[in-house]
């Protein structure tokens, strides 16, 4: 009776659901970014792009209408078909779900769902938002996510979804409060850049074999400036590990490891003469505009939905004497857990509820690089609309190299995130599958499997239409309705943390750790370290990143159910290392291979 009840819920929030229009209009042009010009995408004449705000269980068209001067693609990250709470048939931790068939032409990865749209072309994307929560949709066509082409999505929770919040607090006054925060929730896209355009990077990567990992800026919501610091500066703020690593050597004038520098590098050759200021050092100071928040105190919370957008870094983000309730992890509901700094990988969401219960005043909301070769940093400002204001600077909770400010700092971890309502992987895989992220020939080539990606696989006929179209050892097969373990193994230090991402599926993080994965299985592998797995109450993401590797090997485990036949990519979400071929093409459900509609085949979907 209870399943029926939840069925007929279901079926009635859905059969409310309208088709939602959403077009946008992208163009090539200058655009001053962090106080520089320099050329990037446009979206309807606007960087970052217009917000796309739905209902759960809405159908949307999305028409995407080309005048760059060169071929484009979007996908709509983490508009993933998983099962929820509205699923029956399908056991996943005590639960029963329909299959969830999805619609794998419209991912947006050219090679793999589609062609590209060419310039003066458009291209219609149709999906139905069947998952809540924060998602972005951004360019996926070479570097193109580094210049510009993401805007943020929001789908509102059906009312039959379970809110999480209390677990925070029994006041039921406090409850409606938190309920008014998220449904008036706000995008906050954070993100790094770059004063050289993306072809102007990998051009430059080819010609002298350089990885190239250093931004020029932090941005929110698109805002921020080119900070320089003094060299004596950088040389006080180069942290003890950055010290040990660097030896004899400094941090070049944009703080960052300089690119001589073998132990990121490896041991490869390399031509410097070929690289361009501002890509390692030439640091010129400039000023953007600050974005300001302004908040109501007597709404008593405001949520945000902290967005990555970040091409190369990790970011750490933090608001000056607030706390953060994180209760929601790639769009999905996780038991509220209290932090004052949250490290936020590349492409992952954090939706978060800020306690609006200081002294009605302007504190300084904090974000600076997490990755270990840059320090990096810009403020935004969360400003209490109110008649009588506290004139003061407030006080950080984290310092500008990301440590602790103070002893009472707690950064969130979310490896120990427990997803809301309870549900868990299953228990026993039907396949496993073992990939290797290491370098392949150069500084700035690298592999997720047995081979490097090569980006001009963009170009090819589209796997979804041809299963032959690329080198097998390029892929994976999977059946549908089964269960997968994807083990990564990094080989080597010195290695950053990778944010792995996989279209199609959330996935389940059941296990990391350091040095080489040497089981057949995680079922093995449980029996002689228990401790690093977890298969009751994983996280729940759609981008995980692995441990760094600094002395030696690491690894992640995802485990993840096929439920949406098609062809989807999966790849680092560091667009230099995508782009220099760490990714992987899996063919999610090959015994029940979708039929493609013709319009998708003529290449426009309209």
């Amino acid at each position: 009776m209870g399943r029926l009840l939840l069925l007929l819920l279901c079926f009635t929030e859905w059969a409310s659901a309208v088709t939602v229009y959403f077009s946008v209009h992208l163009t090539w042009a200058n655009y001053t970014v962090a106080g520089v010009r320099r050329e990037i995408i446009l979206t309807n004449g606007q960087y970052p792009g217009p917000g796309l705000r739905l209902n759960q269980g809405d159908d949307v068209t999305f028409d995407v209408y080309n005048s760059c001067p060169f071929n484009v693609t979007v996908h709509f990250h983490g508009r993933d078909d998983v099962l929820g709470p509205c699923s029956t048939n399908t056991k996943i931790g005590g639960l029963l779900g329909i299959e969830q068939i999805g619609t794998p032409w419209s991912d947006g990865v050219p090679g793999m769902s589609q062609r590209v749209i060419q310039a003066n072309r458009a291209f219609r994307y149709r999906w139905t938002a069947k998952q809540y929560g924060a998602y972005f949709y951004h360019a996926h066509h070479r570097g193109q996510f580094e210049d510009g082409l993401y805007g943020p999505i929001y789908i509102t929770p059906s009312s039959s979804e379970a809110r999480p919040f209390s677990l925070i607090t029994s006041n039921n006054t406090q409850i409606q409060a938190m309920l008014t925060a998220e449904k008036n929730t706000s995008p906050l896209l954070i993100s790094d850049w770059r004063l050289l355009t993306s072809e102007q990077i990998w051009s430059v990567e080819e010609a002298s074999g350089v990885d190239s990992y250093c931004a020029n800026a932090l941005l929110i919501n698109g805002k921020g400036s080119v900070t320089c610091f003094s060299q004596d500066e950088i040389n006080s703020l180069t942290t003890p590990n950055q010290k040990a690593a660097l030896g004899n050597e400094s941090l070049t004038d944009i703080a960052c490891f300089p690119p001589n520098f073998t132990a990121a590098q490896g041991d490869f050759s390399h031509n410097y003469s070929a690289l361009l200021p501002t890509m390692f050092s030439g640091c010129t100071p400039s000023r953007g505009p600050q974005q300001i928040i302004n908040v109501d105190p007597n709404a008593q919370y405001v949520s945000l939905d902290l967005t990555s957008a970040a091409g190369l870094l990790h970011l750490i983000f933090s608001i000056d004497e607030h706390d953060m309730w994180v209760y929601a992890i790639d769009g999905r509901y996780v038991e509220p857990v209290q932090v004052n700094a949250i490290n936020i990988p590349n492409a992952n969401r954090y939706s978060v509820l800020v306690p609006l219960n200081q002294t009605a005043g302007n504190y300084t909301i904090r974000m600076v690089s997490g990755s270990p070769q840059q320090i990096l940093n810009t403020t935004a400002v969360l400003h209490y609309r109110a008649r009588n204001q506290l004139n003061r600077a407030s006080n950080p909770w984290i310092t500008l190299t990301g440590g602790n400010a103070t002893a009472n700092t707690i950064f969130l971890n979310d490896s120990q995130a427990v997803p809301y309502p309870a549900i868990a992987p299953a228990p026993n895989v039907d396949a496993t599958y073992f990939l290797t992220i290491g370098r392949y020939g150069a500084s700035y080539r690298w592999t997720l499997g047995n081979s490097s990606f090569d980006l001009e696989l963009e170009e090819s006929q589209p796997l979804l239409f041809n299963e032959t179209a690329i080198p097998s050892d390029l892929l994976i097969r999977t059946n549908n309705n089964t269960w997968v373990d994807l083990v990564i193994q990094v080989d080597q230090p010195v290695q950053p943390a990778h944010p792995i991402h996989k279209h199609s599926n959330k996935h389940f993080v059941v296990g990391q750790g350091s040095g080489t994965f040497s089981w057949s299985s995680v079922a093995e592998a449980v029996q002689s370290i228990p401790g690093s797995f977890n298969l009751i109450n994983p996280p729940i993401k759609d981008t995980t990143p692995t441990p760094v590797a600094v002395f030696g090997p690491t690894w992640l485990v995802i485990r993840y159910q096929v439920v949406n036949p098609g062809a989807f990519l999966m790849h680092c979400h560091i667009q230099v290392h995508q782009s220099g071929g760490m990714a992987l093409a899996i063919l999610d459900g090959v015994d029940e291979w979708p039929n493609v509609p013709s319009n998708y085949l003529n290449d426009s979907g309209f």
